[in-house]
């Protein structure tokens, strides 16, 4: 192992401490014990600075987001790590991860399911997404270039999904797509947005929750203009 390698490990352990550490009032509030060892082990696993611009390298282990480009951002690591563990997903799950940017989030996924279905409408984001899967032997993670309203329904039912973005309102599509018994996990609002968790019951009723105040990007929809 490389010293670059090295350095690059060791800041990777003290953003998952810091993730550990400043999520711990949040789960708490929650209702919710500490984030789960499975999670932690796989933003351990996920070495983060090769989903970041190298202009940006040195912000890779920050728990902050960072600019990736196209007016879009990788998320903070504390956010990816508490979306992550409120899915409660299990081994053999099969997600969707709607919004790939750099990649990141469906990376983490993929460490924890057997199967990750990630889309992205910007295509020159989801083309160099694809690439670092490949770099990294992600073969479990299938990638889309697409409007993620429309979610991935030949692929359908979901046991979790995960939007990377902000809407008016959490897609019917979605809602469609996630198995009974499942969970779905967003951000809804404008200016002021909220981390809503929509839980699918076996009737196909759903139940909205609100878990914490966000900020993410908007999400865009095809034919959208983007920078």
């Amino acid at each position: 192992m490389s010293a670059i390698d090295e350095e690059m490990r060791a800041q990777r352990e003290a953003m998952v401490r810091e993730v550990e550490q400043s999520a711990a009032s949040l789960t708490s509030e929650l209702g919710r014990g500490a984030l789960s060892p499975r999670v932690l082990a796989a933003l351990r696993a996920v070495p983060r600075d090769l989903f970041v611009p190298p202009e940006h390298i040195s912000d890779a282990y920050r728990n902050r987001p960072v600019p990736i480009g196209y007016g879009q951002t990788i998320s903070q690591p504390m956010i990816v790590a508490l979306m992550t563990d409120i899915l409660d997903l299990k081994p053999g799950d099969k997600v969707l991860d709607v919004g790939t940017g750099s990649g990141y989030q469906a990376a983490v996924l993929a460490q924890l399911v057997d199967i990750v279905h990630t889309i992205e409408l910007c295509a020159p984001l989801a083309e160099r997404a694809a690439r670092t899967f490949k770099a990294l032997g992600l073969g479990n993670i299938h990638t889309r270039i697409g409007d993620g309203h429309l979610g991935w329904p030949e692929a359908a039912p979901f046991d979790a999904i995960l939007v990377a973005a902000a809407a008016a309102e959490v897609p019917e599509a979605l809602i469609q797509q996630l198995a009974p018994g499942r969970r779905l996990l967003m951000s809804v609002g404008g200016t002021a947005q909220q981390l809503i968790l929509v839980e699918k019951r076996s009737d196909q009723s759903t139940v909205l929750r609100e878990i914490i105040p966000v900020c993410f990007v908007p999400m865009t929809r095809q034919g959208t203009p983007k920078d």
